[in-house]
């Protein structure tokens, strides 16, 4: 064995390997305060409600407005956080830290139990490089790196437990007890099931695994193989009825008890009883049977022994099934329809207006696996000479990983683990056959150094770039916006503001935001002027924010929306230059400033000149129109321009006249509107002023005061076990000098939900904690 060789020897190829995941996981918690994306910080504020409350919550004040949330996520997605927690207070480590660590813990722990199970399949080196490769691939660092919390990190590292026991399974395949084996894919996947509540794909990974184990078995003629597949099929189905019985506890999957559940049982003419999750139940009723026939079918094929006639068995039994799907509209035959169904998500691989859930494009594929996509095609040189079961076996996660990539750019992490494995072993096929080839030691050399030591180098700093180029989107001028928001507002106060910033305010503000979590049609419309103050106070909306993030998703507000584009356009152009005159510019738009008693303003577009309608300057002093000196063509244009922060905005009359450009680029807003907070130019929250409910906790007695009232109204307050289940709900008259107080007598009342009526037209509406 060569020096550098010693490398790949398992005792040190994991510590650096693991070493290597970690340093990358762990970058951003020693550069950057803030959370990166926006779910984590929805996770952090319930973990931390909870740990004030002493308990886990499971009714929501500070989401969902104005009704509050039950927690619909499995509590294993909080437990993991809060253990970590619980381990690292002793040695100083906050909560907000060790939130900030969990996702890097299953992140390496992903990698290393990768690593063992490719060591247990292949070798040391296809080992080291399809796990040093899963290491530093940004698609797999992202989502498990310090600072982004997101349940998919823990289905994967639950995948690579489970590919780990199988790798046991086939390593030690001369002993009759390695079919124990087989419970550790059956615990992992059941355990899955609590962590994450689209952990669905970790079964579809397996049975297709247990599927291609079987045609490999019978491609090799290795018919031991088959009982292989028959108990891998058989510890899903384990895993199903483990992940019904934890999900009464830890609650269910996303699927259970769903409107997606319900049409496609209806479609197919299925009862939903015991099992209301479509998945579970088509994996446990259907795919199960289905493959299990199959491996039976092939084994009992595999033991003819002339090549011709088994080949002719096995055309039979294609055709039948063929014709049968095609002619038969009855059971087994119809159920390759709801296979085709499952396949593509049950119609739930829709494209909203999100970035995650755009089909990934060659952008997106470089930027998370960079040069290791191109070593994939050498996967395939496995089956040039001689392959293994394993080889084949690996179809059932390459496949579906190909049609998660197509769907969704979200699912480029869950498929890294695919990219690593191809890629690391590709890598290694292409140099075996390279170093089998009669060359001279000096070019020998130079393959070596390139495949196995520049490769990897390319590899590693390409992923290390992208990861030093991301930034958290939450700054400090979003938190001190929603910190003082928080200090100065009450506990049932509503929030509205674009849906990627809700879970911020369930954070930084705990208060309930009218959008998060997915695009939101009443927010969009309400940006565009076409919501009414009746709308608004129907959802209890205290307070309102824009901002110079909003103004950049303009395009996305009007698709949510589903609003023409046609007369639509706005634009937000950098300060580029501020010699002789101030200059901002984006692409082919550029508008040039020039301050005075009158601005001079010029707008160009594709190198022609332009004069706008109407100019607003914000400064230090605030926002003003100015006057402007009318020079050229004046066109139906408005610029907003922004000293404080230097940019401006370019506006169409009709975005220029929407709610979202009024508040945010004008003093020309709604008198029921008051600015409340601005930084200047970043964040700006207006206080929407109506009847409104103020209330004030005094020990049992809760006071129900009225703002801005010049009316006898009514006000219907309900209470709710936590649980979710009403207890009460009465209704009392109140004016603005006769506060409603009443006293909390019964202690199971967890939340207090409330209206404000005038007549049946709802005037306010709010929810909060009694305790």
């Amino acid at each position: 064995m060569k020096k550098w060789e010693r490398i790949f020897e398992p005792k040190f190829a994991l510590p650096l390997i693991t070493l290597v995941a970690l340093i990358y996981r762990m970058y951003p918690f020693f550069k950057y305060k803030y959370l990166f994306g926006y779910d984590p910080y929805f996770h952090l504020a319930y973990i931390e409600e909870s740990v004030k409350a002493g308990y886990w919550i499971k009714f929501i004040t500070f989401a969902n407005a104005p009704s509050g949330a039950k927690l619909d996520s499995p509590l294993g997605l909080y437990l993991a956080p809060y253990y970590v927690y619980k381990f690292f207070n002793i040695f100083g480590v906050s909560l907000y830290d060790a939130f900030r660590i969990t996702p890097v813990i299953f992140g390496v722990l992903t990698v290393v139990f990768f690593y063992l199970a490719i060591l247990n399949f292949y070798g040391k080196e296809e080992a080291f490089f399809s796990a040093f490769f899963l290491a530093v691939m940004f698609g797999h660092v992202f989502r498990s790196v310090a600072g982004y919390y997101r349940g998919d990190n823990y289905m994967l590292f639950w995948y690579s437990f489970a590919l780990f026991g199988i790798s046991l399974a086939f390593k030690y395949w001369k002993k009759d007890e390695r079919y124990l084996f087989y419970l550790i894919p059956a615990f992992a996947s059941g355990l899955a099931s609590i962590f994450w509540k689209a952990y669905y794909p970790i079964f579809g990974f397996l049975i297709g695994n247990a599927v291609f184990i079987a045609i490999g078995a019978f491609m090799l003629n290795k018919r031991r193989y088959f009982l292989d597949s028959a108990l891998l099929t058989l510890s899903t189905a384990f895993g199903i009825l483990l992940a019904l019985k934890l999900g009464g506890i830890y609650s269910y999957g996303m699927l259970w008890n769903s409107g997606i559940s319900e049409k496609v049982a209806k479609e197919f003419g299925f009862k939903l009883e015991a099992i209301k999750d479509i998945y579970l139940f088509v994996h446990l009723k259907v795919l199960v049977p289905l493959v299990l026939l199959f491996i039976l079918l092939l084994f009992l094929i595999s033991k003819i022994k002339r090549v011709h006639y088994k080949l002719g068995a096995l055309s039979l039994v294609t055709v039948i099934m063929i014709v049968g799907v095609m002619k038969i509209d009855k059971p087994p035959f119809n159920y390759v329809w709801i296979i085709k169904e499952l396949l593509t998500g049950f119609g739930m691989f829709t494209n909203p207006p999100i970035a995650e859930t755009q089909k990934s494009t060659f952008q997106d594929l470089f930027a998370a696996y960079n040069i290791v996509m191109f070593l994939v095609p050498f996967y395939f040189l496995r089956f040039y000479k001689r392959f293994k079961v394993v080889d084949v076996m690996n179809f059932g996660l390459i496949i579906p990983s190909l049609l998660m990539i197509y769907y969704w750019t979200r699912f480029l992490f869950i498929s890294s683990i695919t990219i690593a494995l191809m890629g690391g072993i590709g890598l290694v096929n292409f140099y075996k056959i390279i170093k089998g080839i009669n060359i001279s030691a000096r070019k020998l050399t130079a393959v070596t150094v390139i495949l196995l030591l520049l490769i990897p180098f390319v590899s590693a700093s390409l992923g290390f770039e992208r990861l030093s180029n991301e930034r958290p989107f939450a700054n400090k001028y979003w938190e001190d916006a929603l910190v003082y928001l928080r200090k100065n507002s009450h506990e049932s106060d509503v929030v509205l503001a674009w849906w990627d910033y809700g879970h911020w305010i369930s954070y930084y503000v705990r208060r309930a935001p009218i959008a998060q979590s997915g695009p939101n049609s009443f927010v969009a419309s309400y940006y565009l002027g076409k919501i009414n103050d009746n709308q608004l106070m129907a959802r209890g909306v205290d307070y309102v924010i824009v901002s110079y993030d909003t103004a950049l998703k303009f395009g996305a507000i009007l698709e949510t929306a589903k609003e023409p584009k046609e007369e639509h356009f706005m634009v937000v152009l950098p300060l580029v230059s501020t010699y002789k005159a101030l200059i901002f510019q984006r692409e082919n738009y550029k508008i040039v400033a020039k301050p005075g008693e009158k601005w001079q303003i010029s707008v160009i577009v594709n190198y022609k000149t332009y004069t706008p309608k109407e100019v607003w300057i914000e400064s230090k002093k605030g926002v003003k129109k100015v006057k402007i000196s009318t020079t050229g063509n004046v066109v139906n244009a408005y610029v907003y321009i922004n000293l404080n922060y230097g940019y401006a905005v370019l506006m169409s009359e009709k975005s220029f006249n929407t709610t979202l450009a009024k508040l945010m680029f004008t003093n020309e807003y709604p008198k029921n509107y008051k600015l409340f907070y601005s930084d200047g130019g970043i964040v700006k929250v207006f206080k929407f002023e109506h009847p409104n409910v103020e209330v004030i906790k005094n020990g049992k007695e809760i006071r129900f005061a009225l703002e801005n009232g010049d009316k006898e109204y009514s006000l219907c307050i309900s209470g709710f076990y936590e649980n979710g289940t009403r207890i009460f709900n009465d209704c009392y008259p109140i004016a603005e000098n006769k506060p409603i107080v009443i006293e909390m007598k019964i202690q199971e009342v967890k939340v207090i939900r409330y209206a404000l009526y005038e007549k049946k037209k709802v005037l306010d509406a709010g929810i909060f904690r009694v305790d």
